[in-house]
């Protein structure tokens, strides 16, 4: 196979572009890199193609050590023909090569290998070959009959030269792709309840079925938890007459013969003991990995967009960590995230402790000026929800509040990392202060946290771990490298993060920074240990240093570009220090007037790179977050039971899934809008339309208190009348 022509044709792209993606991939550098440093050499493509193109690199190249592995196997037992090479060399999946291998296959014990120890295989194949004027398979089974093998009678015979014609049928490769083929076609798949008096969240799918090609992935990945449960029992069900038609058609002589009877009922044994099962378990598996490769992809797209959260710069956050029992724990941190000032309210005891709570965090607002209240949305988040809204009512100052999720915050204030940045407090002042922080910086503060316990998706907890993970790490990866870092702020996970940076290389460079003061040129991270010239390629364009000499060191163009960037601003009599004022917003146009072409060749860099360097001395440290809408800040709060079919709010999605969005309309609860209610035109998923993050306009269409459901409508068309009160 040529792997590269197949990535081109997939992809639909130029075969240079795929070529020279590969070769700076197998040179080890990352997507990142790849995607913003080396533009030239793959014509622009994006760090989600590029992304995908490697991952389908792996793949095929897999796919190829698998066929050439096969292809040995078959070899070492001498049975490789010129038929089967060309097989393998047509197979364009892995279990289309496993098929050709399954008769080579060295397998466990079973009737046809009992029977062939007998000495019955000349027989199966005389009662396969059909003849017209072959006897009758009794007649021919009487000369294989053998006391001292275990054969007694002919019928006996009979019944073993048929199971290894069933154990051939079964596994013959072109019976198999077209069974599975009419599998994934017509197949149904069912689910039952495995004890009908049992209540549990699966009863939707007691007597559920819905067809192979049709159901949707959210509804596969929820039957096998019910099935792993023990709530149900799940079957993939196929008419079997069309399954044993392609049996009939790739094993009847179809001008008939005495032994082709004896040819159709070990096609129809080879259909329900052999192929059946492990066909449905085929379709099982094959639904599953579907179903949880489109949950990892809605994962790892919400998870990006949580990431990309735009930050609220510059305030002062007191950050609630809200509990019942153990109170309320509280933290101030300043506009860098430096804590101020910690303690412990109780909002849930007696009315004297809530206003002492009060008086408390009203001297706080006081005292360091604070701008937000940032309240996690755990245990007891709706009443110190009410609480903070009640102080803002009583307060002159100008503060709002938000609530936000503190899905792994928990996790975060237990580990080493938590201890290593905080000894001084204990677990639960550990998780106030990141709640404080994750509004003020959503990505440096949620990078410490595994990806798995963001909980921004679907039965996450279901998916390949393996797969789960790679996909979250390039989310992250990409997330990180897109905005930048602070190298002489950022903590040690968000610089691991960083393209060409490990765990190893960001604790190196945490302790140089804290051994030497902080770095005031990129160059000296090549001091840092560990950190090598190629480490310092991928990274060094990604990391900023604002208190640089250099002004190029604050931007993202690359070090092997400052050259270029410098001969730029001479070009058209620039310095360094109008990098990112009002002065160098003409460089574009100078640049457009003289030739972008004409420019680029001056300076020895490509168009894209030209591109690059004249945006980041525009506008150096633009973070992408700004451009998205702020987040919504409130200073109020409503109960579900203010709620009124037809009411409209804006509230702020907080999860997509296959079936829907949730949306925070600050009722504490999240409302759903089903797939149906997002949009006038078709989609197939609910991201086509809305992404984590976004503020958005909806209408009540229902309201359970007791269950604690709200149901939500975009489409304005759809807003029930508000009933006359």
């Amino acid at each position: 196979m040529d792997i590269i022509e197949s990535l081109t044709q997939q992809f639909k792209l130029q075969r240079w572009q795929v070529e020279n993606t590969v070769k700076l991939l197998d040179e080890g550098n990352t997507v990142p890199f790849i995607a913003r440093y080396r533009k030239e050499a793959h014509g622009t493509l994006d760090d989600q193609i590029i992304r995908e193109l490697a991952e389908r690199l792996e793949y095929l190249r897999n796919l190829e050590k698998r066929r050439e592995e096969v292809r040995g196997l078959i070899a070492a037992q001498e049975k490789l023909t010129d038929e089967i090479s060309e097989a393998l060399d047509k197979a364009v999946t892995v279990t289309e090569i496993d098929d050709i291998y399954r008769p080579f296959r060295p397998k466990r014990k079973t009737r046809a290998s009992v029977a062939k120890e007998k000495g019955l295989e000349p027989l199966a194949n005389e009662i396969y070959e059909q003849n017209a004027d072959s006897p009758a398979p009794l007649e021919l089974a009487e000369k294989y009959i053998d006391g001292e093998k275990g054969v007694e009678t002919a019928e006996d015979a009979l019944k073993g030269a048929l199971d290894i014609i069933a154990e051939n049928i079964s596994d013959n490769p072109d019976i198999r792709k077209r069974i599975r083929k009419l599998f994934t076609v017509y197949g149904v798949v069912n689910s039952a309840a495995a004890d009908k008096e049992a209540e549990s969240v699966y009863t939707m799918y007691y007597d559920f079925s819905e067809p192979v090609s049709k159901i949707a992935g959210h509804r596969v990945l929820a039957i096998d938890r019910g099935e792993k449960e023990k709530f149900l029992k799940v079957s993939v069900t196929l008419d079997p007459v069309k399954a044993l038609d392609v049996i009939k058609v790739e094993t009847l002589n179809p001008l008939g013969s005495p032994t082709t009877e004896a040819v159709r009922e070990a096609g129809t044994d080879a259909y329900n003991r052999l192929i059946l099962p492990s066909v449905e378990r085929e379709i099982r598996n094959m639904l599953t990995e579907n179903a949880a490769a489109g949950a990892i992809k809605v994962f790892a797209l919400n998870t990006k967009e949580l990431l990309l959260q735009p930050p609220v710069k510059g305030k002062t956050v007191i950050g609630l960590d809200p509990g019942y029992r153990t109170g309320c724990k509280v933290a101030v941190v300043d506009k860098t995230g430096k804590v101020l000032d910690t303690g412990v309210i109780y909002v849930t005891h007696s009315d004297a402790q809530r206003e002492q709570a009060k008086t408390l965090i009203k001297n706080l607002i006081k005292k360091y000026n604070v701008n937000c209240i940032s309240i996690g949305n755990g245990t007891a988040s709706k009443e110190t929800e009410i609480f903070a809204a009640e102080i803002l009512h009583e307060i002159s100052e100008n503060v709002s509040y938000m609530v936000v999720s503190e899905a792994g915050a928990s996790v975060y204030s237990a580990s080493k990392l938590a201890a290593k940045e905080f000894p001084d407090y204990d677990v639960s002042l550990r998780s106030a202060v990141s709640i404080a922080r994750r509004l003020q910086d959503p990505l440096a503060e949620l990078v410490k946290i595994d990806p798995k316990a963001i909980g921004v998706g679907q039965y996450q907890h279901d998916m390949p771990p393996k797969e789960l993970d790679a996909a979250l790490d390039a989310v992250i990866e990409d997330a990180v490298n897109s905005v930048g870092v602070d190298l002489n702020t950022a903590s040690a996970p968000l610089l691991s993060r960083v393209s060409g940076i490990n765990s190893a290389i960001a604790g190196n460079i945490v302790d140089y920074r804290d051994e030497n003061g902080e770095f005031s040129a990129r160059n000296q991270l090549k001091k840092v240990p560990k950190l090598g010239a190629k480490a310092f390629e991928q990274c060094a364009g990604f990391l900023r240093i604002a208190e640089s000499k250099n002004a190029l060191d604050n931007t993202g163009v690359h070090p092997e570009s400052y050259a270029a960037a410098e001969q730029l601003l001479e070009l058209f009599s620039f310095s360094k220090s109008d990098i990112g004022t009002e002065k160098i917003r003409e460089l574009a146009d100078k640049v457009e007037k003289l030739g972008e072409t004409e420019v680029a060749g001056k300076l020895s860099v490509g168009i894209p790179t030209l591109k690059d360097i004249v945006k980041e001395l525009i506008a150096p440290c633009r973070d992408p977050r700004d451009e998205l809408p702020p987040p919504m800040l409130r200073t109020d709060v409503m109960d579900i039971k203010d709620l009124k079919p037809g009411m409209e709010m804006r509230g702020t999605v907080r999860n997509v899934t296959d079936f829907g969005a949730f949306v925070d309309i600050a009722v504490h609860e999240d409302g759903l809008v089903h797939i149906s209610q997002i949009s006038d035109r078709y989609i197939k998923h609910p991201s086509e339309v809305l992404k984590v993050g976004d503020v958005v306009t909806v209408w009540v269409l229902s309201v359970d208190p007791v269950k604690g459901r709200i149901g939500l409508t975009m489409k304005e068309k759809n807003r029930p009348q508000i009933e006359a009160q």
